[in-house]
């Protein structure tokens, strides 16, 4: 008797959460809400990676955008990752990367998070090289930044299924846009093919690779290391022996060693934004790229 007695409560107990748990999905249908998911968070390494993830992510709910702090350098070469850094990648589900060697301290995140996904978003894009080293910089070439979009698209929706469909069509919304770019590039690139060049800075050789110029000398500048004489030697004799009239720089490094080769001969020196920091704004790399193409259109 007792037996049957808690045998028939058990099943009674059993039928009213049932029923409560038919009545609370349909009202959670009926109302329009969906089961809670979990925040994802996204984390980049600096800033064009950055811009690029933000136009893939878009309005995707339940995901968390952030970047490392920003280098006190242009580039991320030699960076050194800040506590801050490391206590913002220990919530990160997924950690995106320019890639291509130019993330120095990626052993380090390693380590310390063996579960964390990495996302490099040069792994789609063709990357330069001079025979020992790879150039990272491709997101200075507009070809190479729409491999790099891709790239973190199919990356995101690899380690985020329930919003892949939406990283993907944001990131042929955003391809849009950059085709665009590329269109606008068209004249500038007839007027510049096969024109010899001289670089001050490696990144430029994207740039140089998309208007067909020909780099004759390529003088690495940054803020750690004065220039040599043998180095402003070699800028005048690519100058004088190949006609490279045309010099690629950043205004922040390459002003003063421009200044100088501008005293010994005749050549045009353009002023270019190296897209390594600024808003935090969507259409940002399209607002300063647009800008680079303005000044190669006035040569």
């Amino acid at each position: 008797m007792w037996k049957n007695k808690y045998l028939f409560t058990a099943v009674m107990l059993s039928a009213i959460l049932a029923v409560s748990i038919g009545f609370t999905t349909l009202y959670a249908g009926f109302s329009g809400q969906k089961p809670q998911e979990k925040e994802i968070t996204v984390v980049t390494s600096f800033y064009p990676v950055y811009i690029a993830a933000m136009n893939v992510i878009g309005d995707a709910e339940n995901v968390r955008l952030q970047n490392l702090s920003e280098p006190q350098t242009g580039c991320l070469h030699d960076f050194q990752l800040t506590p801050e850094d490391m206590k913002l990648l220990s919530t990160a589900d997924v950690f995106i990367v320019n890639g291509g060697g130019i993330e120095t301290f990626m052993k380090d995140v390693a380590s310390a998070y063996p579960n964390l996904v990495i996302v490099e978003a040069c792994e789609f894009a063709e990357l330069l090289s001079d025979g020992d080293e790879t150039n990272a910089h491709a997101w200075l070439g507009v070809s190479c930044y729409r491999d790099m979009v891709q790239g973190i698209a199919e990356g995101l929706a690899d380690a985020d299924r329930v919003h892949g469909d939406l990283y993907r069509k944001n990131a042929a919304k955003y391809d849009e846009k950059l085709i665009k770019l590329q269109e606008k590039q068209q004249d500038t690139v007839r007027k510049l093919s096969g024109k010899n060049v001289v670089l001050f800075h490696e990144a430029f050789d994207y740039i140089a690779q998309d208007y067909g110029m020909n780099v004759s000398c390529v003088l690495d500048l940054d803020e750690e290391r004065p220039v040599s004489a043998g180095e402003v030697s070699g800028v005048l004799s690519a100058v004088r022996d190949e006609n490279a009239n045309l010099i690629l720089a950043e205004k922040l490094y390459g002003k003063g060693v421009a200044d100088a080769v501008q005293k010994e001969a005749d050549v045009t020196i353009v002023y270019l934004n190296p897209l390594n920091r600024g808003e935090y704004e969507k259409d940002s790399y399209l607002k300063g790229m647009e800008q680079n193409i303005n000044l190669l259109q006035e040569i």
